[in-house]
């Protein structure tokens, strides 16, 4: 049986040793920045700590306080994001940091209940910035923390049905004392000990309550439940270039995949979409391919010069060398990468 008891006795100890340097930790037993921490939580909502990693020392040089951050504007938000994916994340970061600098005075609310208020915070990046920026016992639960739970208490049923009960078994274990670090133990614990793969028991502090291991099932949990193929979608992508030799982007809207960023005019593959203006297109060999969360996506590329009506294209015109300037996600880079290879 799981010794709930011993668990943080044993994993604290741990962490104070082999923590992993990340550039928005305190050093062991210090409250963070709470803006550092909020920011870093934001960022590594589907994306991994070495991909975070530069995008996060990028903006707090850039903008070193939330106010700071408040202050850009979304576009300038958008551009640095770039590249990070889940845009939705970026548009959310940016509205959080004016709620918290016009309504907050600056200050992150202290509680997981007065964080959930903000934009864009859920209850796991709430739980973070309480126990990790405050102290509180909040019990902290991303994909790491979820798979070490599951193999502590030897938990069979698949995931994602079994989260809450996954949850539940994790309040039991938060301690009362130094529960911020407790949580990013859990988290280290879990991506460098205890991971999806041949996990390294005989390095484990808490092997010796680990359910899992005592069957032998370690390799197994947590169990999955099958996933659904993701379909296909496919599109045009227009690459319009003017008499001056610059090419037209335009902003998507606001709501949806990809909001608020800019495009490459295409159309097809969502609601909504035309070719930017009547002109003679021709199609570039090859295909643009992306994978979205729930689908593929392919794109055939049709490339086009506007004659004297180039002016009334609905978007910008962008010289080729100032593209890096717009907030282009990833998709559109590899569109503008397959157009620059073969016109």
């Amino acid at each position: 049986m799981t010794d709930t008891l011993q668990i943080a006795g044993r994993l604290l100890p741990w962490y104070d040793r082999q923590r992993r340097d990340l550039p928005w930790r305190s050093p062991p037993g210090e409250y963070a920045d709470p803006y550092r921490v909020w920011l870093s939580e934001i960022m590594l909502q589907q994306t991994t700590v070495p991909a975070a990693a530069p995008y996060f020392r990028a903006f707090t040089e850039r903008w070193p306080t939330v106010e700071r951050l408040a202050a850009a504007s979304l576009d300038e938000v958008l551009v640095a994001w770039a590249g990070l994916g889940y845009y939705a994340r970026a548009r959310n970061l940016h509205k959080c940091a004016q709620v918290v600098a016009e309504q907050h005075g600056g200050r992150f609310p202290d509680t997981e209940e007065g964080l959930l208020e903000l934009p864009g915070v859920g209850a796991y990046t709430a739980a973070a910035i309480a126990a990790i920026a405050f102290g509180r016992p909040a019990t902290v639960v991303d994909g790491n923390v979820e798979r070490v739970v599951a193999r502590l208490f030897a938990v069979e049923e698949p995931l994602p049905g079994v989260k809450p009960k996954l949850r539940a078994l994790a309040a039991t274990l938060t301690p009362r004392e130094r529960p911020g670090d407790y949580a990013q133990a859990m988290m280290d614990l879990g991506a460098t000990v205890c991971t999806p793969r041949r996990p390294k028991c005989m390095l484990c502090p808490v092997a010796e309550s680990c359910a899992a291991r005592a069957a032998g099932v370690q390799e197994e949990l947590p169990r999955k439940s099958a996933k659904a193929d993701k379909p296909t979608r496919r599109g045009t992508a227009y690459w319009l270039l003017n008499p001056e030799g610059a090419v037209l982007l335009r902003r998507r809207v606001e709501e949806g995949l990809l909001g608020g960023m800019a495009e490459v005019p295409s159309a097809g593959w969502e609601p909504g979409g035309v070719p930017p203006l009547d002109v003679a297109w021709r199609a570039l060999p090859g295909m643009v391919r992306h994978t979205f969360s729930h689908f593929h996506l392919e794109l055939q590329v049709l490339a086009g010069r506007a004659g004297a009506d180039w002016t009334k294209a609905e978007g910008i015109w962008v010289p080729v060398d100032r593209l890096g300037d717009h907030a282009l996600p990833s998709v559109m880079r590899k569109v503008v990468r397959h157009a620059l290879a073969h016109v």
